[in-house]
């Protein structure tokens, strides 16, 4: 009753009966786009142009309290929240990829043979 039901999709998926999507999490990360697309207008900015540059999720400290047990025992009741940093900047012609240069790690490669980046 109320737990985890099974999907039909898990099917193309060997091993596994159960099948998850992380609702909640991009519940989150949508209401945090949907706030940056207000701020922009607000700010006189396109929204339009604008694109997410940066993306980062860290962990935050843990909140603690309590739950009772039977027995007047007591366990931890932990949360794991986390701090969501997101940076939008405006696209411009300069920031899309050349034709015939992929954005991966050659890319970091090239950059540390040359000397640059930050890799000295």
């Amino acid at each position: 009753m109320g737990g985890c039901g099974r999907k039909a999709q898990v099917k193309k998926y060997k091993m596994a009966t159960q099948c998850r999507w992380p609702v909640k999490s991009c519940k989150f990360l949508l209401d945090l786009l949907t706030n940056a697309e207000s701020n922009a207008e607000i700010n006189g900015l396109e929204v339009e142009s604008l694109m997410i540059t940066h993306i980062q999720v860290n962990r935050a400290p843990k909140m603690r309290r309590r739950t009772y047990r039977a027995h007047g025992r007591i366990n931890p009741y932990m949360s794991s929240p986390c701090h969501v940093e997101m940076i939008l900047s405006h696209k411009s012609v300069k920031d899309t990829v050349k034709k015939g240069e992929s954005g991966g790690s050659n890319v970091v490669a090239r950059r540390a043979k040359q000397g640059g980046g930050g890799f000295e």
